[in-house]
């Protein structure tokens, strides 16, 4: 087990096992030279944090599809994670639907998937005004 470290501007340093790596064998699009990540949890955060270990300013917040669609078509039995586009007015703050990431914490593997289907968005509005 190797321990390896890590620094961000939103984490600052932190410290991670290497059996946790996750490995995007294509990358995610726009980012396809990225290859592996970390999945950062913090207490009480909405998100997670999908981090670039080639460049750990590279930060993605993520959150599971599943929460909010039910049925939404799983990959293998990966879990879909939606990358979430965030905003100072949370209204504001939308899930891409229409391009998951699927990660499978087993075997750490993600890959990222455009779903064909027009009922999945590229910018769902998390929060709603009641």
């Amino acid at each position: 087990m190797d321990i390896m470290k890590l620094k961000n501007q939103q984490f600052g340093e932190f410290e991670f096992d290497e059996t946790i790596v996750i490995n995007f064998e294509d990358g995610l699009l726009g980012f396809e030279e990225f290859k592996k990540f970390v999945l950062i949890t913090k207490d009480n955060d909405l998100f997670y944090w999908l981090t670039s270990i080639d460049e750990p300013e590279l930060v993605f917040p993520i959150f599971p599809i599943q929460l909010i669609e039910e049925n939404f078509p799983d990959f293998n039995g990966d879990e879909p994670f939606g990358i979430v586009r965030l905003d100072k007015d949370p209204l504001k703050i939308s899930i891409n639907l229409k391009a998951p990431v699927y990660l499978n914490q087993e075997n750490n593997v993600g890959k990222q998937r455009i779903i064909d289907n027009d009922n999945y968005q590229v910018d769902y509005k998390l929060f709603t005004e009641n």
